[in-house]
């Protein structure tokens, strides 16, 4: 079974950082891209970032660029979204999303973390 766990939310003020993290079990973390997105209250979930199987590529939703850094550590089956600058609108629950390729979907979804920028 498929699980993916994120942590590292949190309440912060306005500019501070938070990493968030991500542990995958029951898959062959590698052979994975992952990513993360998030949903704000009375918004639609939305992609933040992505990572591609061996880190080699990166994505990012043009507001997060310079902000938002996103890796991976597959000897621990983990990735991670370093967070700086952090605004208020960054407001969210943040998602961790496994898929097994870059034109495939999202298959496997975490339960979530709440990220809270406080200005």
């Amino acid at each position: 079974q498929v699980q993916l766990v994120e942590s590292g939310g949190g309440l912060v003020q306005a500019g501070d950082s938070l990493r968030l993290s991500c542990a995958a079990s029951g898959l062959i973390f590698s052979s994975y891209y992952m990513g993360w997105f998030r949903q704000a209250p009375g918004k639609e979930r939305e992609f933040v970032a992505q990572i591609s199987w061996s880190a080699s590529a990166t994505h990012y939703k043009d507001s997060v660029k310079g902000r938002f850094t996103i890796s991976r550590d597959n000897a621990k089956n983990t990735v991670y979204l370093q967070m700086n600058a952090l605004k208020p609108e960054d407001t969210a629950v943040y998602y961790c999303a496994a898929r097994r390729s870059s034109v495939q979907q999202f298959d496997y979804w975490g339960q979530g973390t709440q990220v809270t920028v406080s200005s």
